[in-house]
């Protein structure tokens, strides 16, 4: 299966608690809630579109302990992710947890457990949330596609994406689009390490 990461993203790179002031407070991070006030019906769409394609979902243990308290108690029969969140086959990646309470679960070992559910049959494994690990397969190497939500702000705190990597990666942009709301849809298809060249026209930049 590929494995895709699904983040949602400020302008500076936050990707902590995009859904309210409470998602997640960890590091005493008080700014949540900054994509709630772009979401429209665009969007909707296309992260329902999104979350069809998945096979199983790879989360971390902070976001799968966050998921398995609020999804379940979710029962709008409206609700476009209720049914397929709780659903979809989880994957938590965990050295410490031996069972989880979100069924179907299954914890992972690390990084290499990871590795060995790629080779399972299906289309998308989908990293939702979970940051720090997405950050740490990417620069394993074992990312196929990264999709981000990019909401039209700065808020100048909080766990930014990739930012525990010492690597680099390359990545390609295959698909964009934009919603009503002024929200940035971007997939990326990852390409191995960032190029780099030099720059053979002007000498110098003002």
């Amino acid at each position: 299966m590929k494995l895709v990461l699904t983040e949602f993203v400020t302008l500076d790179g936050v990707s902590q608690g995009p859904g309210s002031a409470t998602e997640d407070t960890s590091d005493g991070f008080t700014r949540g809630g900054w994509l709630v006030p772009f979401i429209d019906e665009a969007f909707v769409r296309r992260t329902a579109d999104w979350l069809a394609l998945a096979d199983g979902l790879v989360l971390g243990r902070r976001t799968y302990d966050a998921f398995a308290r609020d999804w379940p108690q979710i029962t709008d029969p409206d609700d476009p992710f209720t049914e397929r969140m709780n659903a979809l086959p989880k994957y938590v990646v965990s050295r410490t947890l031996t069972e989880g309470s979100w069924h179907p679960t299954t914890v992972v070992r690390g990084v290499e457990g990871v590795a060995e559910l790629k080779k399972l049959p299906g289309n998308e494994l989908q990293i939702h949330g979970s940051a720090r690990l997405g950050d740490a397969l990417v620069k394993a190497g074992l990312v196929d596609v990264v999709r981000l939500v990019v909401a039209p702000t700065v808020i100048g705190a909080g766990r930014r994406l990739f930012e525990h990597s010492d690597g680099t990666a390359g990545l390609k942009l295959v698909k964009h689009e934009s919603t009503p709301g002024g929200l940035m849809l971007l997939e990326y298809e990852t390409v191995g390490a960032a190029p780099v060249a030099e720059y053979e026209g002007v000498t110098a930049f003002v």
